[in-house]
């Protein structure tokens, strides 16, 4: 695996090939839809850097799934357009042929006119059938069970954050992580979702349709991601305060790539350099990480933290974001979630703690350390 350094100088173990990083995604197929190119163009401009580097769009699928969805959509819309099309150029006609001129006699009716009849009935049929057979055939190829080769990833939506649990071992045992869907280009991938309090749904606009969590009840989605990129996604379905900001990330690898992810996902934490001086940021901020109030809801394993309320920290320091998926894991964006988290994200779960500054630059360095 190699080793790179960000802005802030915390070097990060990246599995990612140069294709998966953000921003080195592969040009998308506009072209197909280009139709849709002014509105979407129109629509990136209304949102920040994270609709430039990962389109939150159907129109540029990256899966079967979402092509399907796509193709079905398109011919709803050209058959849409055209009709409307012929039916106003109709009214256009009928209006100017037929408008009030003194003198003119009465138009010939129609009245009683079987083959007319007959053909706007039929006609209005057709058009339902040429829609309606593509409809049901996309329905039940994506509403088909997974095939026996597919990765499982069960999900679960909280308020307002994602949690995404990978069972390895024969289900023995469970990889977990939060706000960041890892999955490998060319497998299948059945995500089993439910909710963990009010109702969410989960949807990444590039991958497939939408799905809504629901307590107590499995929802389930199969795609197979076609490319390796970063794909942005969205809860879509209003959950309280913080709703708008309950996004999530789909990280699509190259196979070999997936599965160093996933082994590296399975180890305990491990600091990203040994700590000899018991002084150091990184020593003071596990100290204050695992023994502090921390370590009632949250889990990292290696620790002696087994909180369950919020999100899995194992691996932090390789995720892409923080705060339910709306900044970019940097110190800066770190320390601005610890000093006051319901200020970010109205309603949030995560309490002020009250922490000082200089025990934030510890927490901080000592989460951007586990790799």
């Amino acid at each position: 695996m190699k080793s790179r350094v960000n802005t802030f100088g915390h070097r990060r173990d990246d599995s990612l090939p140069a294709s998966e990083i953000p921003g080195r995604t592969t040009a998308s197929r506009l072209g197909r839809s280009s139709l849709w190119a002014l509105p979407l163009l129109l629509l990136a401009g209304c949102n920040g850097s994270d609709v430039e580097k990962y389109p939150q769009t159907i129109f540029a699928p990256k899966s079967q799934y979402a092509e399907r969805i796509l193709d079905l959509q398109n011919l709803t819309t050209y058959l849409g357009v055209a009709v409307g099309l012929i039916v106003f150029a109709l009214i256009g006609y009928i209006t100017f042929r037929f408008r009030y001129r003194p003198g003119m006699p009465e138009p010939k009716q129609i009245h009683g006119n079987t083959r007319l009849e007959l053909a706007w009935t039929l006609i209005p049929a057709v058009i339902l059938a040429i829609i309606a057979v593509p409809t049901v055939q996309t329905i039940f190829a994506t509403q088909a069970p997974a095939p026996a080769n597919a990765l499982r990833v069960d999900v679960i939506g909280w308020q307002w954050w994602w949690e995404f649990r990978y069972p390895v071992n024969g289900g023995q045992d469970t990889v977990i992580t939060a706000n960041e869907i890892h999955v490998p280009v060319g497998t299948p991938v059945e995500l089993r979702m439910t909710a963990g309090d009010v109702l969410h749904s989960f949807w990444i606009p590039q991958m497939g349709g939408k799905r809504d969590l629901i307590n107590n009840k499995i929802n389930t989605i199969v795609f197979t991601p076609e490319e390796p990129g970063v794909y942005l996604g969205q809860c879509a379905e209003f959950c309280g305060d913080s709703h708008a900001l309950m996004k999530m990330r789909l990280i699509a690898h190259t196979p070999d790539g997936f599965q160093r992810w996933l082994q590296n996902e399975y180890q305990p934490a491990v600091d990203i350099e040994p700590v000899t001086p018991q002084d150091s940021a990184i020593a003071l901020g596990k100290q204050l990480t695992t023994q502090g109030a921390c370590a009632g809801c949250h889990v990292v394993k290696g620790t002696n933290m087994v909180g369950r309320t919020g999100p899995d920290l194992t691996h932090f320091g390789r995720r892409l974001t923080v705060a339910g998926g709306i900044m970019e894991n940097n110190a800066q964006n770190l320390s601005a979630w610890l000093r006051n988290p319901p200020a970010i994200k109205p309603g949030s779960k995560m309490p002020d703690l009250n922490l000082k500054e200089e025990e934030i630059g510890y927490i901080v360095a000592y989460l951007q350390s586990l790799q």
